[in-house]
């Protein structure tokens, strides 16, 4: 055998390990990219559950308080307010108050806008509700202005919700 011979056969043996091993190498890049992409849509996807969770309780929960205040002033209207009234409010008021701190992380700016209006609404009812109680109305405040004021927040929810299943992708933005 000759040295060219030699040389072809190494330059051979060579080509062929050098070809399996950038094969192999081309093949675990390959299987990397495929994992990060399937690592990449399981975070979309507990993103949006993680969302829609949120949305969902913030929903029901801002609705919960909305309709504690409506209770709570027909209650005013009726009768005076008893410690288990005040309790079933700020339970309702809490569970909102949670409930939105959350949204606070989660939402995009679009829902938080909405979700801020209501929590903001909710807030001034509660309020009112409260310093009628306590016969210290500011200049304008009555029973009846706090139930004008409650019966609004639910046009708010209302564009908060449609925010919401806008953002989950449930319906169009209209």
């Amino acid at each position: 055998m000759d040295l060219g011979s030699v040389i072809i056969a190494v330059a051979g043996v060579a080509g062929t390990l050098g070809g399996s091993f950038l094969t192999q190498r081309a093949s675990e890049r390959a299987k990397r990219r495929e994992i990060e992409l399937l690592r990449g849509q399981e975070e979309v996807r507990e993103n949006l559950l993680l969302r829609r969770t949120c949305y969902m309780e913030l929903n029901r929960d801002a609705r919960q308080f909305t309709t504690a205040l409506n209770r709570h002033l027909h209650v005013m209207r009726e009768r005076s307010v008893e410690e288990t009234d005040s309790e079933a409010l700020d339970e309702a008021k809490g569970a909102h108050r949670a409930r939105y701190s959350e949204a606070q992380m989660i939402a995009p700016d679009e829902v938080l806008a909405r979700a801020s209006e209501v929590n903001q609404a909710l807030n001034k009812v509660y309020g009112q509700v409260k310093r009628l109680e306590r016969q210290e109305p500011e200049p304008g405040e009555t029973v009846a202005t706090a139930v004008q004021a409650q019966a609004e927040i639910w046009d708010m929810l209302r564009a908060m919700r449609t925010a919401m299943r806008h953002d989950l992708g449930v319906t169009a933005q209209g």
